[in-house]
């Protein structure tokens, strides 16, 4: 029987249980976590993050110890991961993405063809929304040889939820290192301003705010239908020759149209101005199947919390060693085997 790999949850949020979810699928190994989001404001398991644990157990067969609301305490023995068509529902607004990307490394290597049908939120803000997962994310994996496709069927705002993604997973036979220093030229920019069941006269001051900082001629207002809550977002993006990265702010009550506008453009001119390759939200995802190639090195802005976290995690299931260094406000991440 492989041994149990002991886990300190206490040290960072839900990103380090959905790291060890997938981990422990891919490598068979089961792992205990204590302390699990000791220090956030209702420690403990959440209904979205008790949701990829279930999940994780009906894809691999496994058995979870202490999956309840609230527990602090985890253990999970996973079992064979199976391809197979499966649905979960997160409720509420919770994040389909990082459902998503908490199943996807086990379902790439478990040798078949998956499909996944995720109800809940797609577009929230702690959490990539699904245009990010489409025109960030999963580009990405595919340059490491790891493919899935995704459709939005419902588009599901913060609080209210409602929505639902659908996701074809091809099999892949390992990930494949990759060398990304350099980003190339700058190729296409976009805005886009979903908005549901608000007056439209808010989209568009949101959209001209971003566009007065980021000037673009693909820049639209889109009216979802009717559906589940209500919302607006602001979706800034920029295509280069090897990477594509998005900046993305949400209306919330007290922060002006304007506001919301000018965050996203701040944060993809700040990209942009950086030089780098990668993305602070696409570093830390990038951690993970970097590490099941074995090596590979990136470059991206300044790290944040989630990153050495995240790093503490993989190094516990995986043979592998990463550095971290800076040169001129440029960091680079590599990963080595050993």
């Amino acid at each position: 029987m492989a041994k149990l790999i002991q886990l300190d949850g206490g040290s960072g949020g839900g990103q380090m249980l959905r790291t060890a979810l997938s981990l422990s699928m891919v490598t068979g190994q089961p792992f205990r976590m204590t302390g699990i989001r000791g220090k956030r404001r209702k420690p403990g398991l959440m209904r979205q993050h008790l949701t990829c644990v279930r999940a994780a157990c009906e894809i691999s067969g496994g058995t979870a110890d202490g999956a309840e609301i609230g527990s602090t305490e985890l253990v999970f023995r996973a079992g064979e991961v199976k391809p197979g068509s499966y649905q979960f529902a997160v409720g509420t607004a919770g994040s389909t993405s990082l459902l998503l990307q908490t199943l996807l490394p086990a379902l790439w290597s478990c040798g078949g063809e998956s499909s996944l049908r995720l109800e809940g939120g797609t577009l929230n803000p702690m959490a990539p929304p699904f245009e990010y997962l489409d025109a960030v994310f999963l580009p990405a994996m595919a340059r490491m040889g790891a493919v899935a496709e995704v459709r939005l069927v419902e588009t599901g705002f913060a609080p209210a939820g409602g929505g639902m993604i659908e996701c074809n997973v091809k099999p892949c036979s390992g990930f494949t290192e990759i060398d990304w220093s350099d980003r190339g030229e700058l190729v296409s920019k976009s805005i886009r301003v979903p908005v549901r069941e608000l007056p439209l006269s808010i989209a568009g001051r949101i959209l001209d705010s971003a566009l007065a900082a980021y000037p673009c001629e693909d820049a639209v207002v889109e009216s979802r239908e009717p559906g589940p809550g209500r919302g607006v977002a602001c979706l800034v993006s920029a295509e280069f020759e090897k990477a594509c990265e998005m900046g993305v702010s949400f209306g919330q009550h007290g922060i002006s149209a304007e506001r919301v506008g000018k965050q996203a453009a701040k944060l993809m001119n700040n990209f942009i101005g950086s030089g780098v390759a990668v993305g602070l939200h696409l570093a830390d995802q990038l951690l993970l199947p970097m590490a099941l190639a074995g090596c590979g090195r990136f470059t991206t802005i300044r790290p944040d919390s989630h990153v050495p976290t995240n790093i503490s995690v993989i190094e516990k299931f995986l043979p592998v060693k990463f550095g971290l260094s800076e040169e001129d406000k440029r960091w680079e991440i590599a990963v080595t085997s050993g």
